[in-house]
C-alpha cells in the first residue's frame, strides 16, 4: 500500500479510515514476521513508514471525532 498523505486521509470517511488501518496493520505484521525470521526486508524503511501512516490516520480520526462533538 502506498503511503497516504494527511490531505488524502482527510478526504476519507471514518469507516474507510478503519479499513485502511486494518490493511496497514496486516502489512506491518507481515513485515514483522519477515524480519523476525531473518529475512531481508524488501524496503528497509517500510516498517517505520507504515507505523507513521497508522499514527497519522488515528490522529485525523480523533480530530474528526472532536469536531463532531463540538458541532
Amino acid at each position: 500500500m502506498a503511503i497516504l498523505k494527511a490531505s488524502e486521509i482527510r478526504e476519507l470517511s471514518v469507516e474507510e479510515m478503519k479499513g485502511k488501518i486494518a490493511e496497514l496493520k496486516r502489512e506491518l505484521m507481515k513485515e514483522g514476521v519477515n524480519k523476525s525470521t531473518g529475512g531481508a526486508p524488501s524496503n528497509p524503511g517500510k516498517i517505520s513508514e507504515t507505523k507513521r501512516t497508522i499514527a497519522r490516520i488515528l490522529t485525523i480520526m480523533k480530530e474528526k471525532e472532536a469536531q463532531a462533538e463540538n458541532a
